[in-house]
């Protein structure tokens, strides 16, 4: 595979012709359409409104420390409501104690697979990004 250095979308249109190429599915969100994965949106928006906008960074350690300490906090000790009021880290421990069952919702009667044994893909035609 021949990556160019030329800009994001010369490698985009290698990516996706080496995923033509292989067989591998390529998900990804259309330009201009963040509500396809609103998870990201919602967790980017907390990022730079909590530790990002907050804090002044005064080095590059600095940084990271209240990064990963904003993390921890996130994934650890912060419940989701989403995730039926768990933590991301009592969650992910259910799915792989149980494969889904404890960590179904519970207002849902279902019981919550592991991964959909078929998987559409996204509902929009891919296009490779024009260079120039």
């Amino acid at each position: 595979m021949i990556v160019s250095d030329n800009g994001t979308e010369f490698t985009s249109n290698v990516i996706l012709g080496w995923a033509d190429e292989t067989g591998v599915g390529w998900r990804y969100i259309a330009p201009g359409k963040p509500q396809q994965n609103g998870f990201i949106e919602s967790f980017n928006g907390r990022l730079r409104d909590e530790p990002l906008n907050e804090t002044l960074f005064r080095s590059l350690p600095h940084a990271r420390a209240v990064l990963e300490a904003w993390r921890r906090d996130y994934n650890e000790e912060r419940p989701h409501s989403k995730l039926g009021w768990m933590t991301p880290r009592a969650y992910a421990s259910a799915i792989r104690e149980t494969a889904g069952r404890s960590a179904a919702q519970p207002d849902s009667s279902a019981l919550r697979p592991l991964a959909l044994a078929i998987d559409e893909g996204s509902d929009h035609e891919r296009t490779l990004a024009s260079a120039g």
